[in-house]
C-alpha cells in the first residue's frame, strides 16, 4: 500500500499578521496571481463590478472597461474601510478570452496602477454574456481586513 505525502506550503510573503500568500513546495510561481492566501479578519465583498462610472455610462473598450471595473472596485473596497492589499481573492468574467489574453500587458499595467503589486488569488471565466450587453468584463473581489 503506498501513501502520498501532501506538498508543504510555504508562505512566500506576509502582508500583515493576518494574510499571507500560500505557495506549496516545488510548484512554479504564479504571475499575477497567487495560489491561494490565509487571511483572519472582516470579511469585504463586492457584487459583480462592471467597468461603468457613477452615471452608470461604461467605458468605451475592453481595456477601459477593466481601468473602471478595478476602480470602482477600489472605491467599494474604501467604503468597507478596505485596501487592495487585503484582496483575497477575484473572480473576473469576460465575454471573450482571446480580448483578455491579447492585452495582457496592459492590464498588467492598469492591475498595478490600481491596486499596486498585491496579487489575491484568482480566477477568469470566460461567458457567454453580462447582464449589461455592452460590459466585456464583470469582477467580483473578496477581501479580509486584520481585525
Amino acid at each position: 500500500m503506498s501513501t502520498t505525502k501532501a506538498p508543504t506550503l510555504a508562505v512566500v510573503k506576509q502582508d500583515d499578521a493576518n494574510l499571507r500568500m500560500l505557495q506549496p513546495s516545488g510548484w512554479p510561481m504564479p504571475k499575477g496571481y497567487a495560489n491561494g492566501i490565509s487571511a483572519e479578519g472582516r470579511i469585504v465583498v463586492t457584487g459583480g463590478v462592471i467597468g461603468w462610472d457613477e452615471q452608470e455610462k461604461l467605458a468605451d473598450g475592453f481595456v477601459a472597461q477593466v481601468r473602471q471595473a478595478l476602480q470602482n472596485i477600489a472605491t467599494i473596497l474604501a467604503e468597507g474601510n478596505a485596501r487592495p492589499e487585503h484582496l483575497v481573492r477575484l473572480t473576473w468574467y469576460v465575454v471573450d478570452m482571446d480580448e483578455y489574453l491579447g492585452n495582457l500587458r496592459e492590464l498588467g499595467k492598469i492591475y498595478r496602477e490600481i491596486f499596486g503589486s498585491h496579487y489575491p488569488a484568482m480566477a477568469l471565466v470566460q461567458v457567454v454574456r453580462l447582464v449589461e450587453k455592452t460590459a466585456r468584463v464583470e469582477i467580483e473581489a473578496t477581501a479580509v481586513v486584520p481585525r
